[in-house]
């Protein structure tokens, strides 16, 4: 990655803002989107600044430690803002890095139409049974296990079909079940079938051969457990997946 993309609360935060036009009024409308507080850039209290026409304020901006974004200049940009999908709590951010805003924004217009309106409802939802979730599962693996299965694709809670209230999936919901997959992949992770891909993004942990290329495993989980070993004759609860290459 050439960045790390991350969300940051920026409610009654100063964000310094500085140049004229149509672009300048975007990055304003965006920031009181966000609940910032738009400073210009004698305001010593901001930590992020978007420049649209000024230079010589980007080199002072940065002296002071402030983190830059400078409007179709990825080149100098501390940061850069992505193209957003907003379904109340839930968002989605494309970003390109600055390489490309067009192609951002085309993927972010295929996203609105593939996303319901009712996930911010689902998301309320979750949020709402934490405490239920937590006495149901008190283990932190079982009660990952058990949200992840219930928001994979079929499952009852799956963001893109028709979920099903989170209370009437805990009243319903059964134990968590132990079992193993296989994967055959190549060296191309454009090459994983649907299957693949929801699998490696919902295991455990991945038993793989010695061969498999970093690609691949870079579609799981960040926190799966990664073991370039065949897997053991013991089966751990959860997904376990076996990695092999295609021959």
């Amino acid at each position: 990655m050439h960045s790390l993309p991350v969300f940051i609360r920026l409610t009654g935060r100063a964000v310094v803002l500085i140049g004229e036009g149509e672009a300048a009024e975007a990055k304003r409308r965006l920031l009181d989107r966000a609940g910032a507080r738009v400073v210009g850039e004698d305001a010593t209290d901001a930590a992020l600044a978007i420049v649209v026409d000024d230079d010589a304020a980007v080199d002072r901006l940065k002296t002071r430690g402030v983190l830059v974004n400078v409007v179709d200049r990825p080149a100098l940009c501390d940061f850069t803002l992505p193209a957003i999908v907003e379904r109340g709590d839930v968002l989605v951010a494309v970003g390109t890095g600055g390489v490309s805003a067009g192609l951002a924004a085309a993927l972010r217009q295929r996203l609105e139409a593939w996303l319901p309106a009712g996930l911010g409802t689902l998301a309320k939802g979750l949020q709402a049974a934490r405490g239920a979730i937590r006495t149901r599962w008190p283990d932190g693996g079982d009660r990952r296990r058990a949200i992840g299965a219930a928001l994979a694709p079929g499952g009852p809670l799956d963001p893109l079909g028709a979920p099903i209230a989170v209370e009437d999936w805990l009243t319903a919901a059964g134990t968590i079940e132990s079992r193993i997959e296989t994967l055959t992949v190549t060296d191309d992770p454009d090459l994983l079938t649907l299957r693949d891909a929801r699998l490696l993004a919902l295991a455990d942990r991945i038993h793989h051969a010695p061969d498999i290329a970093p690609a691949i495993l870079d579609r799981a989980r960040a926190d799966a457990v990664r073991i370039a070993a065949p897997l053991p004759d013991m089966t751990e609860p959860g997904l376990t997946l076996w990695v092999e290459r295609r021959r």
